[in-house]
């Protein structure tokens, strides 16, 4: 994203780091509201969150806020580098794959999933209706949040034992209800999608995430395995004040198993908001469409949409045992925020608020 420039504020017990980064979107820098820093400051010093790293993306250039520490033996403050568990936030990501993968002509949105699984799953139907690509992308296809034969040896690393063939065991005995007709937020649809995407592209969904859409903008520190160099900037999960330990998730990646910092995902908003060039324009855009509308529910491929008085706002937070994370913009503003903390703790009203200032913030300064 360019060159950036670094002060570091000693503010109360923390470090408080504050980074700009102009590159290409500009050469002033966008301010983040001090409600927003003190509403942080409020939650960490409070000890409900370990720590926040918060980046604001716009036309005038990307700024980053951090306040706390990667773990409680506080000895290291947190940044825009710190790697954080982004749980469903990685379902953004296989829709932007879903999207690149139509768009090329290997997949149609339309396409029943049974054409590209194996000939021994017996996929569900309903009503002769068949489960397509895009009912997986827009949690439409009737499948439930979680398999009901998930059995974790290890509960606090509740996927890392799941295997496709539990997978296609459990797809080739469920009975579907409906289809299409009604939102059910599906991980195990989502895990299903990402696991077919990459069947299709002969490879893994790791090495698939990879090579259409982390290289391509960049975002090197952006991966479902940390490496050994990684280690020092992995912040550690807290849930209800204990150590919750990262997830592993090797078969339903789709769903979300990534780790990712707020610098990388400030360059995937600056991408989604069309303030760089990039060969994924039209994948990125694609994904945003509305595809999915009933009541106040608004889904697009892997995004969730929220009309505010600013505009609307293509959103998707994510939740593993120990971290939060959120990444939202309004494309009609050019603005967009990553909010990222080690800790379960709701902080979606952190980035809402700066998108819309009106939006409420849960702890109020």
């Amino acid at each position: 994203m360019g060159k950036t420039w670094q002060r570091p504020l000693a503010l109360g017990a923390v470090l408080v780091c504050i980074v700009v980064s102009c590159g290409g979107l500009g050469q002033s820098a966008t301010t983040i509201p001090n409600d927003v820093k003190e509403s942080i400051r409020a939650r960490v010093d409070g000890g409900r969150n370990m720590g926040i790293v918060l980046g604001v993306v716009s036309e005038s250039g990307v700024e980053f806020y951090s306040y706390g520490y990667l773990s409680e033996s506080r000895t290291q403050s947190m940044d825009e580098n710190t790697l954080f568990e982004i749980g469903s936030v990685g379902k953004t990501f296989t829709g932007v794959l879903l999207a690149e993968a139509a768009l090329s002509g290997e997949v149609r949105l339309d396409d029943p999933i049974r054409q590209y699984l194996p000939d021994t799953v017996r996929v569900p139907s309903w009503l002769g209706k068949e489960i397509t690509l895009l009912h997986l992308a827009t949690h439409t296809s009737g499948l439930p949040a979680l398999p009901e034969n998930l059995a974790p040896a290890d509960e606090m690393n509740p996927y890392a034992d799941y295997t496709a063939a539990q997978l296609y065991e459990f797809l080739s005995g469920y009975s579907l209800a409906d289809l299409g007709t009604r939102y059910r937020y599906s991980n195990f649809g989502f895990g299903l999608l990402g696991h077919i995407l990459a069947l299709r592209a002969g490879t893994t969904f790791e090495r698939l995430l990879a090579a259409r859409l982390t290289a391509p903008l960049g975002m090197t520190s952006t991966v479902m395995t940390p490496t050994e160099d990684m280690a020092g900037r992995l912040a550690t999960g807290y849930r209800d004040g204990v150590v919750f330990p990262r997830w592993d998730n090797p078969t339903l990646a789709g769903a979300g198993g990534e780790v990712s910092t707020a610098k990388d995902l400030a360059a995937y908003v600056a991408a989604n908001l069309d303030l760089v060039d990039t060969s994924l324009a039209e994948s990125l855009a694609m994904s945003h469409q509305l595809r999915f509308a009933k009541g106040e529910t608004r889904v697009a491929m892997g995004w969730q949409l929220l009309w505010l008085p600013a505009g609307t706002v293509v959103e998707h937070h994510g939740a593993t045992g120990g971290t939060w994370s959120y990444v939202g913009f309004i494309k009609e503003k050019k603005l967009g925020v990553v909010v990222l903390t080690n800790t379960y703790e709701n902080v979606d009203d952190l980035g809402r608020h700066i998108l819309e200032p009106s939006y409420a913030l849960i702890v109020k300064p």
